[in-house]
């Protein structure tokens, strides 16, 4: 025989949650104890919440907490809270023991050992199984990632309805920035229920940090960094896609550094399959830039080349396991990860190009459908 299934508890609100969404597949925006005890998942509900969670969440039990209060309060209990409530229903279940996610809150912890209760952490994947991908969950990844490449089409073609003045690219009379054309996202993320947060639209020497936001004007003939990972209020499953244009003209030095990553990309891609440790994919991609005169060196206090890891993995996280990068990590079917390496050079550009692949039982499937071309003429 096994060793038994340790009981899990959770507190904390589904909708900001992904660990607790994934148990319930129900979205409560205010925190509530979960538990599952003997593979069992039992929530303890307020009277608010109380009807809504017997319909639509995919639980075996759905329990009143303020039922569990009054019970509480009988033993002598004044004023029961949330620690109190969760004790007591363990030991009704005669549960002395508790496993809870790595963010779990340390005064309920603290709280809960108190009272009898001994709790140990898990760190993420706190489900194993969330990062092996259903069908159905990688259909709603694809969905969110359709929507997301619909926005920046509208956005490719407000940068090809535009004109080149100078310096700066104007489009009906107004002066191109990353405020518009991040306004542009959004509109056409919302009209389809994403939701983006932090997209980067970055142009010239500000995409040379690969997390700088991008403000003001879009300058013409130089890169601009366009990364969008909105999540779905449909699914609450996120996408995640980058890629890089320039409105006019390339420098011959952006043109190679552009092919550089967009070869590496493609290497990396094809190495991805079961059975693949993701640190040779990310290995193989930097020496594919380096062997095109792209090295990864700090110049004058600035880091430049390919100094960032290859991928992640995506699901009702933007950013969870597995990570693509210097660490031993080997592919599994199911796992749905990024492939986006980048070079960075202030005073040539920023390249950075990303896809988002599947990986199936014989290697693996690209969901992302949208081209990659560097000039918008």
């Amino acid at each position: 025989m096994g060793k038994p299934t340790p009981a899990l508890m959770m507190y904390a609100a589904s909708e900001h949650d992904s660990n607790l969404y994934y148990a319930v597949k129900f979205s409560v925006p205010d925190p509530f104890p979960f538990f599952q005890v003997g593979g069992k998942k039992i929530i303890l509900m307020s009277d608010l919440e109380l009807g809504r969670s017997e319909k639509q969440a995919k639980v075996d039990e759905v329990l009143s907490y303020s039922d569990f209060q009054i019970r509480a309060a009988k033993t002598g209990i004044k004023k029961p809270g949330i620690a109190d409530v969760a004790a007591y229903f363990l030991k009704t279940r005669k549960i002395k023991k508790i496993l809870v996610p790595d963010n779990f809150n340390l005064g309920l912890a603290d709280a809960l050992r108190q009272r009898g209760i001994t709790v140990e952490s898990k760190p993420d994947p706190f489900f194993e199984e969330r990062v092996y991908k259903s069908d159905e969950e990688i259909r709603m990844i694809t969905q969110s990632l359709r929507h997301t490449e619909a926005a920046i089409h509208k956005l490719e073609d407000l940068l090809r309805k535009s004109k080149i003045k100078g310096r700066f690219i104007y489009h009906a009379g107004r002066k191109v920035t990353s405020e518009l054309l991040k306004k542009v996202l959004n509109v056409s993320m919302m009209e389809n229920n994403c939701v983006g947060s932090h997209t980067i639209v970055a142009s010239g020497n500000q995409g040379c940090d690969p997390h700088q936001e991008g403000s003001g004007p879009v300058w013409a003939n130089q890169s601009l960094i366009v990364d969008v990972f909105p999540r779905s209020g449909d699914s609450f499953y996120y996408a995640d896609i980058t890629r890089t244009f320039v409105k006019g003209k390339a420098s011959p030095a952006l043109k190679a550094q552009y092919e550089a990553v967009k070869v590496a990309q493609e290497k990396g891609i094809q190495m991805v399959a079961p059975g693949v440790n993701g640190r040779e994919v990310h290995q193989a991609i930097q020496r594919e830039m380096e062997g095109r005169g792209y090295p990864t060196e700090r110049r004058n206090g600035t880091m430049v080349g390919f100094f960032h890891g290859t991928g992640h993995g995506l699901g009702l996280d933007v950013h969870e396991p597995p990570r693509v990068n210097s660490t031993d990590h080997v592919f599994k079917k199911g796992e749905v990860v990024t492939v986006e390496p980048g070079l960075y050079y202030p005073g040539v550009g920023a390249v950075r190009i990303e896809d988002l692949l599947v990986v199936t039982k014989d290697g693996h499937r690209n969901l992302t459908v949208y081209p990659k071309k560097l000039e918008v003429s």
